[in-house]
Order: structure tokens, then C-alpha cells, then sequence
């Protein structure tokens, strides 16, 4: 599944990402979200993500689900 969309991206998710220095050539790096850091809901790049590792770069595909995050504040 593409990473456009920033409803589809939190926390705890398995990802590939593009860094900024390998998008010439495209190399993913895998990796577990940390941060989201795109604000937008959609970006047609990819939404910018840290790894747990610190890694920054775009969610090129998200590859498992992780634990999704609880809507409920209670």
C-alpha cells in the first residue's frame, strides 16, 4: 500500500521510506514509524515520516500494520 495518505500512517507501523539522499536512486529503507512529520493530509511524495532509528525520509509503502493507535481518550 502506497504512503500518500496521512491517515494511513502512525506510529508502530513497518515501512519502506525514500531518504532524501537515495531519491535518485530510489533505495528504500525499512524501518518502524516513530514521528509523523508531514502535517497535511496527503502529499503525493509520500508522508514524511521518522524512524525509530531516526531516519527521516517518505513513506514509499507501507509493508505491515502495526498496532493501531486508540481514538479513544478515556
Amino acid at each position: 500500500m502506497p504512503g500518500e495518505f496521512r491517515k494511513d500512517i502512525h506510529p508502530g507501523l513497518e515501512v519502506a521510506i525514500v531518504q532524501k539522499a537515495d531519491q535518485r536512486t530510489g533505495r528504500l529503507t525499512r524501518g518502524i514509524v516513530r514521528d509523523i512529520l508531514t502535517s497535511s493530509p496527503r502529499h503525493p511524495h509520500g508522508i514524511k515520516v521518522r524512524l525509530q532509528t531516526g531516519e527521516v525520509g517518505r513513506v514509499k509503502e507501507i509493508l505491515k500494520k502495526g498496532p493501531q493507535p486508540s481514538g479513544d481518550s478515556s
